[in-house]
């Protein structure tokens, strides 16, 4: 199957940087989002991405022209239609993503490929909602998706090899590093990285240290880019706490406990860079001023 027209559903973070990366690798991208402002604010982010690419060299200008003449946004989901892969980046609830896949399991032609950028939750329970196991898959990108590297590749219980198979070409086409796993919560990369921001989290509600010490730990003791808590703000309280409960339930250990006060945060609406304030506290560009 040869992969031409891919369609991205949710203009956010994660989809904008997907939808960026396919458009850059000579696919034409359809990018839905449910709102207009949403599609205006993930075109936007594309242009200043490509823009700092432009700055450093990266890309000519005329490649930004290119890849941002190869997107197009519609907030009707049934554009889709003649999309050879559908990848998904919408909230992290299943309910959601349920109610997505049964939608877009009708309304595409059935050679096409459904794709959930989930970060833990099983791609098997996703798959049956799409009515299309055999052409559904898990390709986790990471976040910023431009720069990061990985693509989580990850086969439901009745995931074709073919369909393994076109998932992964396509993810080199995008420049990435394919790495197949397993279908367990988690998978690799939030089963291992989601408890440490939690133990983190942890340690800060009971006093261990500041927030800027237990960061400053990590980066100076064990050399991560950035500390736990703030790339729990990179990411989303939100999404961290959705992904904590992915991994509490599906294991049923309370190793996987979400902490309170991760928990209480969310309530509260801090949610991170995204709503200008989390463990630490952000400009309107993201940048962390407290």
């Amino acid at each position: 199957m040869e992969v031409r027209k891919i369609g991205v559903v949710g203009a956010g973070q994660m989809g904008s940087g997907i939808a960026q990366v396919a458009a850059q690798a000579g696919f034409e991208v359809v990018l839905v989002d449910v709102a207009e402002s949403f599609l205006e604010r993930g075109l936007k982010a594309i242009q200043r991405s490509l823009g700092r690419f432009v700055e450093k060299g990266r890309i000519a200008p005329q490649d930004l022209e290119a890849t941002l003449g190869r997107i197009r946004t519609t907030v009707v989901l049934g554009d889709l239609a003649e999309a050879d892969l559908i990848v998904e980046a919408i909230v992290e609830d299943e309910g959601e993503k349920r109610r997505l896949f049964e939608r877009l399991g009708s309304l595409v032609k059935p050679e096409a490929i459904l794709a959930s950028n989930t970060s833990s939750i099983p791609i098997t329970a996703l798959a049956r909602y799409s009515g299309r196991p055999e052409r559904f898959i898990g390709m986790h990108f990471f976040n910023p998706v431009p720069l990061m590297q990985l693509v989580e590749v990850i086969r439901g219980e009745l995931t074709s090899e073919e369909t393994r198979d076109v998932v992964v070409e396509v993810a080199r086409w995008m420049g990435k590093t394919p790495l197949e796993v397993q279908d367990y919560p988690g998978f690799v990369s939030n089963r291992l990285l989601m408890p440490m921001i939690n133990e983190a989290i942890e340690a800060l509600r009971e006093g261990v240290a500041t927030k800027e010490a237990i960061d400053g730990v990590m980066r100076l003791g064990m050399n991560h880019p950035m500390g736990p808590l703030e790339l729990a703000d990179l990411i989303g309280l939100d999404t961290c706490l959705a992904i904590m409960e992915v991994l509490h339930r599906g294991f049923g250990d309370d190793k996987y406990r979400p902490s309170p006060l991760l928990r209480r945060m969310v309530q509260a609406g801090l949610l991170g860079r995204k709503t200008g304030r989390g463990f630490y506290t952000y400009d309107e560009k993201g940048n962390k001023v407290g």
